[in-house]
C-alpha cells in the first residue's frame, strides 16, 4: 500500500472509537488517516467530534432509503469517492447488506464489547452479567454478512467484578476497545493480517 492509508468510519452515536482511531493516526501509530466519517443518524454526537478533528463528515439517513442495499450503495459512493482502503464500524448500529460486504471483502472492521462469539448484538455487557461470566472483553473482527460474526482479528479480556453494573463494565471494556481497535487497524495497514477461512493469521 503506497502512501498513507485512508480510513472511512461509520458511526451511529458518540464516536469515541472513531476518535481513538483518528488520534492514533495523528500520533503516527497507524500508517493511515481517517478521511471520512459517515453517520446514519443526523444527530449523532460523533459527527461534531469528527468535525472538531478536521475530518470530513456526511450523513446518510437510512430512513430515506427503501432498502438496506439502497442505503449501502449511497455509503459506497462516498467511501469510493474518498478512496478508502479500510472501513471501520464504530458504534454503527446497522447490519450491512450482503452487497456492501461483498464489495469490500476483508476491508470492513468492527469492534464489539464482548469476547465473540459470546454475546453478539446490543447490550452485550448486560448479557454478560446476566449469564454470570467471570471474564468478558472486547473483540475486533472483520465484518461478514452476519451480526458480529466475521473472522476475529484481536481480543482483550476484561474481568467481571462482583459489584459491576452494565455501565461500569462497559466503561472498562471501552478503555480496552480504544487500545485494541487502533492496534488491529495498524496491523491491517502494515499488511500483517492474512484471512484463512474464519482464522486471521498475524504475520
Amino acid at each position: 500500500m503506497s502512501g498513507p492509508g485512508r480510513i472511512g468510519v461509520l458511526i451511529s452515536g458518540r464516536g469515541s472509537n472513531m476518535e481513538a482511531l483518528a488520534r492514533a493516526c495523528e500520533r503516527s501509530e497507524i500508517g493511515a488517516r481517517v478521511v471520512l466519517v459517515v453517520s446514519n443518524e443526523p444527530s449523532a454526537p460523533g459527527l461534531e467530534r469528527a468535525a472538531a478533528l478536521g475530518i470530513e463528515t456526511a450523513v446518510v439517513d437510512h430512513r430515506r432509503s427503501r432498502s438496506r442495499e439502497e442505503h449501502d450503495r449511497k455509503l459506497a459512493e462516498l467511501i469510493d469517492a474518498r478512496g478508502c482502503d479500510l472501513i471501520c464500524l464504530a458504534g454503527y448500529m446497522r447490519l450491512l447488506s450482503p452487497w456492501f460486504v461483498a464489495r469490500y471483502p476483508n476491508r470492513i472492521m468492527n469492534v464489539h464489547p464482548a469476547l465473540l462469539p459470546a454475546f453478539p448484538g446490543v447490550d452485550a455487557q448486560s448479557a454478560a452479567l446476566a449469564h454470570g461470566v467471570k471474564v468478558t472483553g472486547a473483540t475486533v473482527h472483520f465484518v461478514d454478512e452476519d451480526l458480529d460474526h466475521g473472522p476475529i482479528v484481536l481480543q482483550k479480556a476484561v474481568p467481571v467484578r462482583d459489584d459491576d453494573t452494565a455501565e461500569s463494565l462497559a466503561s472498562r471494556i471501552l478503555v480496552e476497545e480504544h487500545a485494541l481497535y487502533p492496534e488491529a487497524v495498524r496491523l491491517f495497514f502494515e499488511g500483517r493480517l492474512r484471512v484463512e477461512g474464519r482464522v486471521v493469521r498475524i504475520g
